[in-house]
């Protein structure tokens, strides 16, 4: 056995012990039902429902929603922060918020948007009365794409840090606009950090549950609420695995479909 192979042991076992074995022993509970007997019917309800096929496409829209949101943001976050002074020190005060628990980001919104919260307190003493801002598709959203912006800078930043001026100083001296110079040079060559960025963020935006009900209040209905129905309310466990099977078979085909490729395009 050489060096390098037996320092991969660990890894390996990690990953066999936290992700192989849970994943097939989800893979085993989709083929029970409720009274423990081996069955296609959960496969088959799934793909039959029109119950779980609106969740699916909720839960497609609402990440994709989520994404677009978050990558339009921060795309000029990332750029403006590479051409700045101390960009490393900036950067760092945009990951700082996911240091903090979820959990304790979620309520800290649900005072903000809450009822007599600041946002809905502003909104009156401007004129606007008092709208329910919380329990809604925008506030969800919002609240998603919050948390998520950190995970779509980081790779767009590190993309764009590493491109290459003389390219960009290139196309200038060659007659490029800012336009051109930005559609051609900078945005193909970042695009591999746009696409990290992309599997970052759309990816747990497809099974996100605990927002959905303290945000959303049980109005964004996706499959990741439904997998915590089945688990923790109706201990349909046969029908939560399957769900949660078909999370991942779609977590799959995103991250083939955003694939990284090389500058010469190969894959």
């Amino acid at each position: 056995m050489t060096k390098k192979s037996f320092y991969s042991i660990p890894y390996l076992f990690w990953i066999g012990l936290f992700v192989i074995i849970p994943l097939v022993m989800l893979f085993y509970q989709s083929f029970f039902g409720v009274d423990g007997i081996f069955t296609l019917d959960n496969y088959k309800a799934y793909f039959t429902s029109r119950t779980y096929l609106l969740m699916t496409w909720n839960s497609i829209v609402y990440a994709l929603i989520i994404t677009v949101a978050t990558l339009i943001i921060s795309y000029p976050v990332a750029y403006v922060l590479t051409k700045m002074k101390m960009k490393q020190f900036w950067l760092m005060l945009i990951v700082l918020p996911t240091w903090i628990n979820l959990l304790l980001k979620a309520y800290a919104f649900i005072g903000i948007f809450g009822r007599y919260g600041s946002v809905d307190n502003f909104l009156s003493f401007i004129g606007l009365g008092r709208p329910q801002m919380l329990f809604t598709d925008a506030s969800f959203i919002l609240v998603a794409a919050y948390i998520s912006i950190p995970f779509m800078i980081l790779p767009i930043f590190n993309a764009l840090d590493e491109l290459d001026e003389d390219l960009v100083n290139a196309a200038s001296d060659l007659g490029a606009t800012r336009i051109q110079t930005f559609t051609k040079i900078i945005l193909p060559l970042s695009m591999n950090g746009v696409r990290a960025g992309v599997q970052a963020v759309f990816i747990p935006s497809l099974s996100l549950f605990m927002l959905t009900r303290l945000i959303g209040g049980n109005k964004v209905i996706t499959l990741g609420t439904a997998v915590e129905e089945h688990f923790l309310i109706t201990q349909n466990w046969g029908m939560g695995s399957t769900i949660a099977i078909v999370l991942i078979a779609a977590m799959f085909i995103i991250m083939y479909l955003t694939r990284e490729k090389t500058a010469g395009g190969e894959e």
